[in-house]
């Protein structure tokens, strides 16, 4: 296969992509090719992947346990810190159990085939994230796509399939549109056809609901027919991913998800800093207005309510926008696509946002179908950050 060819059709088409490593923490401002440049392009929603609090956490969990994992969980690869992450992730989550998986990528290729056999029906959201298509695409089951958040679609698929065991698997937050799945009514309709519900809450988890997700944001109780997906590596600013669940699915994919049996554990450091992150969204889901006083003193006091200051942030930016004439969806999220027609335009704009000290990549096909930026907002961000996105993303438009 000639790969210099193909490289330059991408290039032609304007689909090449190229990496731009920050040399700096993650936060508000990241330097990049020795340029500071205000950063809406992260899934740090919180801000916590710099915090004290996670990096004092993996620091100590490195002292103690070392570095390297140096085997899979099912050999000798796991620590006491990965067995009290899951099981404050399924408390947290208000499930049974919990598995920790090394990301959301392997989470969703490793559990979706191993809850899944040739006599199953799975039901996919058409805009899920490229993680469960491929982990669709590895099962053996009868595959359904119905069409972005349309139940009623949903609802004839699962009526005229033969399948007995049906999975209804969609995003909560959904990534490139930061629209919300209806899991309230999701939940209902798979009742109705007793089917199971898999929730891929990478987007939700710490955002809304308090913190816990998309269940505790639809009031939507915990059961055995629900499947939880989720991850550190965004709100919680860590690394890693999750599936919690009943006990009986969960002792299930230890034994049977391929991404989990045979992997390398993640670092117990990578765990400690998770357990850091879920401590501190705990704490300020009950107190939401201030740092209780019985908040672990690794934590430090200074931290504002992230969660609270996050959504004060994006209500301002979602407003900015539209008074500037953008488009906007009503979703109460961090993820603020702005579409353009072409690739061509998108790169332009986006390479004028970064004349004007602003970080936000173009997100372009096979990512997305329509070109767009994808602004991402953090508890980080400050109001005049806000007004200079905005004023940036208007002049660079005109």
């Amino acid at each position: 296969m000639d790969y210099k060819y193909k490289i330059e059709q991408l290039r032609r088409q304007d689909l090449l992509r190229t990496v731009r490593d920050r040399g700096c923490p993650a936060g508000r401002v990241i330097n990049i090719d020795g340029r500071d440049l205000l950063n809406f392009s992260s899934n740090d929603y919180l801000g916590l992947a710099s915090s004290p609090a996670l990096i004092g956490a993996a620091k100590q969990a490195l002292m103690d346990y070392g570095h390297g994992a140096g085997a899979s969980r099912l050999l000798s690869g796991g620590t006491t810190v990965h067995a009290l992450l899951e099981e404050k992730t399924a408390a947290f989550k208000g499930a049974e159990k919990a598995i920790m998986f090394n990301s959301g990528y392997a989470a969703n290729t490793g559990a979706i085939p191993a809850l899944t056999d040739d006599n199953s029906a799975i039901f996919s959201d058409a805009l899920n994230h490229a993680s469960i298509v491929d982990g669709c695409r590895l099962s053996a089951a009868k595959r359904y796509i119905y069409r972005h958040n349309d139940l009623d679609h949903l609802e004839s698929l699962m009526k005229n399939s033969p399948c007995a065991h049906k999975l209804v698997i969609t995003e909560s937050v959904f990534s490139m549109d930061g629209d919300v799945a209806d899991i309230y009514n999701l939940n209902l309709l798979c009742n109705k056809y007793n089917a199971a519900l898999y929730i891929d809450d990478a987007h939700a988890t710490g955002v809304i609901g308090q913190g816990r997700g998309a269940l505790a944001h639809f009031n939507v109780t915990p059961n055995d027919n629900i499947i939880q997906m989720g991850t550190y590596s965004k709100a919680l600013g860590s690394i890693g991913g999750f599936v919690a669940g009943s006990e009986a699915v969960i002792d299930y994919l230890f034994n049977t998800a391929r991404s989990l049996i045979y992997s390398t554990a993640l670092p117990a450091a990578a765990a400690a800093a998770s357990l850091a992150a879920i401590e501190y969204v705990e704490a300020h889901s009950e107190l939401p207005a201030e740092l209780p006083a019985e908040l672990p003193a690794e934590l430090p006091a200074e931290l504002p309510d992230l969660i609270v200051k996050l959504h004060k942030t994006i209500d301002n930016c979602r407003r900015m926008l539209r008074s500037k004439g953008f488009t906007v969806t009503l979703d109460n999220t961090p993820i603020i696509p702005i579409v353009f027609d072409s690739t061509a335009e998108t790169l332009h704009i986006s390479g004028r946002l970064l004349e004007m000290g602003v970080y936000a990549p173009a997100i372009r096909p096979p990512t997305v179908k329509q070109p767009r930026i994808r602004i991402s907002i953090s508890a980080f961000h400050e109001d005049e950050d806000i007004e200079h996105l905005v004023n940036a993303l208007s002049e660079a438009i005109r």
